[in-house]
């Protein structure tokens, strides 16, 4: 699994546990080895500017997910899932500190990007939360991978609640 993560935001962040997160939940989702992800860790102001540029709303956002080659996990059938480029995921600590401090269990800000990676991947790989059937199945799968990852690393504590809608 290739998965760059460059962090262009100015904020420290732990970017081997976006890392860590990313390749977890890509293995989880059974996607081939040579699938590509990027992570790009950016500031408030360039996170308005893909807002509005991609979704036409005003400010930052914590998250956003551009995919190229619309790769969908494997049916259990599948001898072998197909492979390419999944796409970027753009995170903004900023916005994900401020998320996680006011979370109903408060949590930091890296916590917090753990969780968007996740919720990220997930995008990539088609998965919404428009509708309430499909939030539940989205909101579900990735408190389920981040728990799993959790659990894998030794990390004690509540999981991070979703904080993205």
């Amino acid at each position: 699994m290739s998965i760059d993560v460059n962090n262009e935001s100015g904020t420290e962040v732990d970017e081997q546990a976006i890392l860590d997160i990313a390749r977890y939940a890509l293995a989880r989702m059974r996607i081939h080895p040579l699938s590509e992800l990027s992570v790009i860790v950016v500031d408030a102001d360039a996170m308005e500017q893909l807002h509005i540029q991609w979704m036409d709303l005003p400010g930052p956002t914590d998250v956003m997910s551009f995919p190229m080659d619309e790769l969908r996990p494997p049916s259990k059938d599948d001898d072998e899932p197909p492979h390419g480029l999944l796409g970027d995921i753009v995170l903004c600590p900023e916005v994900a500190a401020k998320q996680g401090a006011e979370a109903p269990t408060q949590h930091s800000m890296d916590e917090e990007l753990q969780l968007l990676t996740v919720h990220g991947v997930l995008h990539l790989l088609g998965y919404d939360h428009e509708e309430p059937d499909e939030k539940a199945e989205m909101f579900g799968l990735q408190a389920a991978i981040v728990d799993g990852w959790r659990a894998e690393k030794g990390l004690t504590g509540p999981s991070p609640a979703p904080t993205v809608s």
